[in-house]
């Protein structure tokens, strides 16, 4: 038996497949060329690095039609690294002052700057040391004209041993046959992860060295919620891993009969559950999974990863569709997020020391009101064709708001006077993810429809925590007690006031804190689609006065583990 990180849930049980990717890239190290050769070693790291980029592209392409956008950031990280002019410098400098073939170049540049990260002794090194290792051999599967085996198609089911596997590797996998997967490197955050646990393929990272001891043919159990992997498994252990498996599918079988019922509690209270998506493809999989409709449509897509800003009536056709897809079920858009983490090379934004601080969101559409415009006027135009609602990001006062609902009336009387048709009562609401206006929601709640809060960022802002930084993302938790309170706030002033709160942060998606969010009285649950009917299952398990009474008695406690152990005490209880 071999013990890894538990990576994706799930029990399988297959034949073992060992990949082992070659290693024929090694033979180069060290390997000199003649002062004459120099410039043709450089024209042939510049050609395999524009293939490389291409590869990533189209690697991205295929991979946006089985994840969601959030995780296709990781295909970002890899172009990221890609244009390093650290990493690109290195090489170049080791062909010209040392002589070093470009293979050689690239494998000497790679493992300094890899050392570099790994010296530093945390999880998120670590994993910025696999991304320089993963794209250097991208880079060498070009100059080498190598290409990755496919395991797209099997004809058993199979567990897969790797010593690692990319995102790319990983997206490309044949979902009938690859029962799961182990791998010696890797670790819960990391990328091949991330994407397991989307494909919901059960995994075991982090395995070591001796998991590449396994022999292909040798029969595997795997467990992905324990980290385990039982070679050649004794006829007790078949049995008992078989039971756990029947289970766990027979529970995804149950989970997917509630796909057309409501989310509604024993005792009748009925709550909404929609999805987050990102782009219009992706509407499909909230009805699929049992969605009312969608709470966040992110706009960014539109925006990013191009030299020129998206036209009108480009945009129209977007919004179009969205509202044509969800056939009559609403659907909130929100007006471009831009900045941060999200940068945006056709407005050419200058680099800050504090990005989610700084120019985004609503902030750049207050500026660029031209940018703004257009993207309202698609919104309204677009609004004929469903039941959409436009949504403000970042606000932080009632000042921001009132400019940005100004804007919206001027655009809505130009196409008044144009005779262009739009949704005359379309509804208004925005994001509370800034404490400001968590602070001040009584005041907001009387100029907007709705209020969704954005938790991921109302999290960061509250308990000052960058939770992208390994060194202090333990501090990161949405069931801190300051920001449950501002929750309960927001909740209270949106009721007070007579509109809709929801939910769009990945708090929602959480079983446990769903429940303390359904007793806080929150009307609507946003999060990724494969959430959808885990959560429905879980309130339709409960009644609403058990919610409120678990919600009740968390708000009087001191600490996030006290409110986790009896928040999973109480909803686990006969």
């Amino acid at each position: 038996m071999i013990k890894g990180i538990p990576a994706s849930k799930g029990i399988g049980i297959g034949k073992a497949l060992v990949y082992k990717e070659a290693e024929d890239s090694n033979k180069f190290a060290g390997r000199k060329v003649t002062e004459t050769e120099i410039e043709n070693e450089i024209s042939r790291f510049k050609a395999a690095h524009e293939a490389t980029g291409k590869k990533l592209d189209e690697t991205k392409i295929k991979a946006s039609k089985v994840l969601e956008e959030k995780d296709l950031q990781l295909f970002e990280a890899y172009k990221m690294v890609l244009n390093d002019p650290i990493l690109n410098d290195m090489v170049l400098a080791n062909i010209k002052t040392q002589l070093l073939c470009v293979e050689a170049s690239v494998l000497e540049a790679v493992g300094k700057i890899k050392a570099m990260f790994l010296a530093i002794n945390n999880e998120y090194m670590k994993q910025r040391a696999e991304d320089v290792e993963n794209v250097g051999n991208y880079i060498l599967d070009a100059l080498l004209g190598r290409e990755r085996i496919d395991l797209s198609h099997l004809e058993e089911d199979t567990i897969l041993i790797a010593k690692d596997l990319t995102p790319a590797d990983t997206v490309g996998l044949d979902k009938k046959h690859i029962k799961g997967f182990a791998i010696e490197k890797g670790g819960e955050t990391s990328h091949t992860a991330i994407v397991a646990r989307t494909l919901e393929i059960p995994a075991v990272v982090g395995c070591g060295e001796n998991i590449m001891n396994i022999s292909s043919g040798d029969s595997l159990i795997l467990d992905g919620e324990t980290g385990i992997v039982i070679i050649n498994p004794k006829a007790t252990e078949f049995e008992e891993y078989s039971a756990k498996f029947l289970k766990h599918s027979t529970e995804a079988e149950e989970i997917k009969q509630l796909r057309d019922k409501s989310a509604e509690t024993r005792d009748g209270i009925r709550v909404e559950l929609v999805g987050n998506i990102a782009k219009p493809e992706e509407a499909s999989s909230v009805l699929e999974k049992g969605g009312e409709g969608i709470g966040l449509f992110r706009t960014e897509f539109l925006y990013l990863d191009r030299s020129q800003l998206p036209t009108e009536e480009e945009q129209f056709q977007e919004y179009k569709k969205v509202a044509e897809s969800m056939g009559g079920l609403p659907c909130i858009i929100r007006t471009m997020d831009i900045g941060g983490d999200k940068q945006m090379k056709s407005l050419h934004m200058p680099a800050e020391e504090n990005p989610f601080l700084g120019y985004r969101a609503i902030r750049i559409c207050l500026n660029e009101i031209e940018i703004f415009k257009t993207q309202l006027r698609a919104i309204l135009r677009a609004s004929v064709y469903g039941k959409l609602k436009i949504m403000f990001p970042m606000i932080s006062g009632i000042e921001e708001l009132r400019e940005a609902k100004k804007i919206l009336g001027e655009v809505k009387a130009e196409l008044n006077e144009k005779n262009i048709p739009f949704d005359q009562s379309l509804k208004i609401g925005i994001m509370i993810e800034i404490p400001s206006a968590a602070m001040i929601a009584d005041l907001l709640a009387k100029e907007v429809d709705f209020f969704s809060i954005g938790t991921n960022d109302l999290c960061q802002y509250t308990l000052a925590v960058d939770r992208m930084n390994e060194k202090v993302s333990y501090l990161y938790n949405p069931l801190h007690l300051g920001v449950l309170r501002l929750i309960r706030n927001i909740i209270e002033a949106g009721h007070q006031a007579g509109i809709k709160v929801g939910m769009c942060g990945e708090m929602a998606a959480n079983i446990e804190n769903a429940v303390i969010l359904l007793g806080l009285g929150l009307d609507e649950f946003s999060m990724v689609p494969s959430s959808i009917p885990y959560v429905k299952r879980a309130i339709r398990n409960i009644t609403f006065e058990k919610a409120k009474q678990i919600a009740e008695n968390v708000m009087k406690m001191e600490n996030t583990k006290q409110i986790n152990d009896y928040v999973k005490e109480r909803l686990y209880a006969d």
